[in-house]
């Protein structure tokens, strides 16, 4: 069956996360979205583990449901460490079959470091010696590093992390088979660099609060069982792994150079002309994800490996409706709007992925359709993303502002 899935969340025990991150509220905003597949998050946290355990039923095919949602046992491990003289600070996702498996690697886990401190622990521990341990407790696990180009915490992060992957994960680099490539990176970024045609690449939504649920994710056809799912991952099977659903990179927060406090913006070209350097106060920018790719791609930009998976390019729905209607997205106007949608064409996915454009066209506010045919032929302007600024995409031009009357009317 083919089915949406994304398997990296965060619960109500993490830092900076809405209280509503809980299983009943993940499961509601995962139905609106059209996700049948949910990362549970943070089972290394005592008291979300708890939840789990209390709510989800086991599947017996260790994925896990809670009323018609399924889940799959997921964390997030932060590394900080030394290595050879030299800091890292390194991001990763683990994937576990079983509540009997995440008791085990929770046990250990525990010996390293405090991990009931926050749902996505801190531990002193090198990012290979973390994957030996989790092999060894159960190798039907998946160790898969987490939004691989942010500057400040990943593998490739400009400020602390890796050039190859081998140097992360040492002699358990072969048992890593997929790679998350994060909010401001999108696959055809990462088909540039030969070193990653053998790695699946997975985008989730890194969610901390519900209605960011699924804003990127993973579509598969294949049974909503986990070592189907793994398979179709560890071969990169592209009939079961079908495409991704991305974020334009360009709206993450890292992709490109820059310092907020000066709000300096720049792209890599710019970035080499100022040497690395604010003009505004002389302090180093920080790095963004489009320059380090470039200084470890070997490939030219638009180059597809064969074995690539596609992907599609979205803009969130809420984002559509605010600025059809030239209203901030969490605005009443846009909220009823966007429950009126979902309940007359089901799930937020369905509008952006498959209803027919003439459909879009007979039914929808005409300025809603407009933006959602425009995001499907990628007909968007773009300010890039920098130093922790979201960037900011918009589908009208300054020019095609809505009527003031219709402004007032969609208040009402």
């Amino acid at each position: 069956m083919e089915f949406i899935a994304d398997f990296h969340i965060h619960s109500k025990y993490s830092r900076a996360t809405s209280k509503d991150m809980d299983v009943e509220h993940i499961a509601e905003w995962a139905k609106y979205k059209g996700m049948t597949l949910m990362g549970s998050g943070d089972f290394t946290h005592h008291l979300w583990l708890e939840e789990l355990k209390r709510c989800l039923e086991d599947t017996g095919k260790g994925l896990f449901k809670y009323k018609d949602v399924y889940f799959i046992l997921t964390a997030e491990i932060s590394s900080i460490y030394s290595k050879a003289g030299r800091g890292y600070r390194i991001h990763n996702l683990i994937f576990a079959p079983s509540f009997k498996t995440v008791d085990k690697i929770n046990d250990t886990l525990s010996r390293y470091g405090n991990i009931a401190s926050d749902g996505r622990p801190i531990l002193g521990l090198d990012a290979a010696e973390l994957a030996r341990i989790v092999f060894d407790i159960d190798e039907n696990c998946m160790i898969i590093p987490g939004h691989i180009w942010t500057p400040w915490f990943s593998l490739f992060g400009s400020m602390s992390g890796f050039d190859r992957i081998e140097d992360c994960f040492e002699k358990q680099t072969p048992r890593i088979f997929a790679l998350e490539t994060g909010l401001s990176s999108d696959p055809a970024m990462n088909w540039r660099l030969s070193s990653l045609d053998r790695f699946s690449l997975i985008s989730n939504s890194d969610s901390h609060s519900p209605a960011k649920i699924g804003r990127e994710a993973n579509v598969f056809n294949c049974g909503l069982d986990y070592q189907e799912i793994r398979e179709a991952l560890r071969t990169k099977d592209k009939k079961k792994f079908l495409y991704t659903i991305e974020f334009f990179p360009e709206e993450g927060k890292y992709h490109f150079d820059g310092h907020r406090a000066c709000k300096v913006r720049f792209s890599p070209r710019q970035t080499r002309e100022h040497n690395n350097r604010c003009p505004q106060c002389g302090k180093p920018v920080t790095v963004g994800v489009m320059n380090r790719v470039e200084q470890l791609a070997d490939r030219p930009e638009g180059f597809v490996p064969s074995a690539a998976i596609p992907f599609k390019n979205l803009i969130p729905l809420d984002e559509i409706i605010a600025e059809a209607k030239g209203v901030g997205k969490n605005s009443v106007a846009v909220e009823r709007e966007y429950r009126s949608l979902i309940s007359r064409y089901g799930t937020e996915f369905e509008i952006l992925l498959k209803v027919p454009n003439d459909e879009l066209s007979k039914h929808l506010p005409k300025r809603i359709a407009d933006g959602i045919m425009r995001m499907r032929q990628g007909k968007i302007n773009i300010e890039a993303g920098y130093d922790g600024e979201y960037g900011v995409i918009s589908l009208f031009g300054p020019e095609e502002q809505e009527p003031e009357g219709e402004k007032q009317l969609s208040l009402f």
